[in-house]
């Protein structure tokens, strides 16, 4: 049914169980599976002076954060035979355009996103990728909790 599946992951215990509901799910289907980790942009660009040592720890600490939450899911496929996996990063792009546009760019069939399960107040301050990637997605989402 699945020939391409996305995963968006921030190496979070959350996107860890939707990594492995992806990864079982690429399994049974036979299907490919990305693995996206997008970079928020910076949030200081265009506040006072630019500080490019700033940009740099920033970018360097991302990329490497992004390694890591790709390894993850790479040992979770390295124990899945025959699950094709390609990790892929976005950058510049708020998190649920950044997963939208590479399901759309890799021509995905199914996205996967991890919910952090925010509730009341808390889900109102700080919002929600998982439901901001179900409104906009044009493919159908799991969401894992």
């Amino acid at each position: 049914m699945f020939q391409h599946i996305l995963l968006a992951t921030d190496g979070s215990p959350a996107s860890e169980h939707a990594a492995q509901l992806a990864v079982d799910l690429a399994r049974v289907h036979k299907a490919k599976l990305t693995a996206l980790y997008v970079v928020d942009p910076y949030p200081y660009l265009g506040i006072g002076e630019a500080n490019p040592l700033g940009f740099q720890a920033y970018m360097s600490a991302a990329l490497q954060h992004a390694a890591d939450a790709h390894h993850k899911v790479m040992v979770l496929c390295d124990q899945a035979p025959a699950v094709p996996f390609q990790p892929r990063l976005a950058e510049e792009v708020g998190a649920a355009s950044g997963i939208v546009q590479s399901a759309k760019n890799v021509e995905a069939d199914l996205i996967v996103v991890g919910s952090h399960g925010r509730t009341g107040v808390a889900r109102l301050m700080l919002g929600s990728v998982a439901s901001k990637v179900v409104a906009e997605s044009p493919i159908p989402v799991l969401v894992a909790r």
